[in-house]
């Protein structure tokens, strides 16, 4: 079975030696997708201090951007946001975030609901609360 390598043009540029996504027949797995934004080490909703250290950060803003990004590779890729079947999340905070994570989660899946899983991590490779690895499926 062929194995395809996509990268997209407007989510972020990985942190290591991974694609955004690889093709296994007709299953479409993206690698984990945070809220940066391409171009630029910013991170929507979080401040930080002088030392990189996080200063004060906004779970609902990290989400939004990291949905997008997820739309963006999946576009990229030639699959789309109704044909996500999984979901693995990673929060840095359960206690403080989930509450609202799960309202805009919500929000985003109301009319296609993949199986998800929901972690909670002691941090992220960068500074960032929130991480989502899926998988979706993709037509011939």
């Amino acid at each position: 079975m062929s194995h395809q390598r996509f990268d997209s043009g407007k989510a972020p540029e990985p942190v290591g030696l991974y694609p955004h996504a690889r093709r296994v027949g007709n299953l479409l797995f993206l690698s984990g997708v945070g809220p940066r934004e391409r171009g630029t080490s910013k991170i929507p909703g979080v401040e930080l201090d002088a030392n990189g250290n996080i200063v004060s950060y906004d779970i609902e803003a990290q989400c939004h951007s990291v949905f997008r990004n997820i739309r963006y590779i999946l576009e990229d890729a030639g699959s789309s946001w109704d044909r996500i079947v999984d979901v693995t999340v990673f929060l840095t905070n359960m206690k403080d975030d989930f509450k609202k994570y799960n309202a805009l989660y919500a929000e985003y899946f109301k009319d296609n609901q993949p199986c998800r899983t929901t972690l909670e991590i002691n941090a992220l490779p960068t500074p960032i609360a929130i991480e989502l690895k899926v998988i979706a499926t993709i037509e011939g």
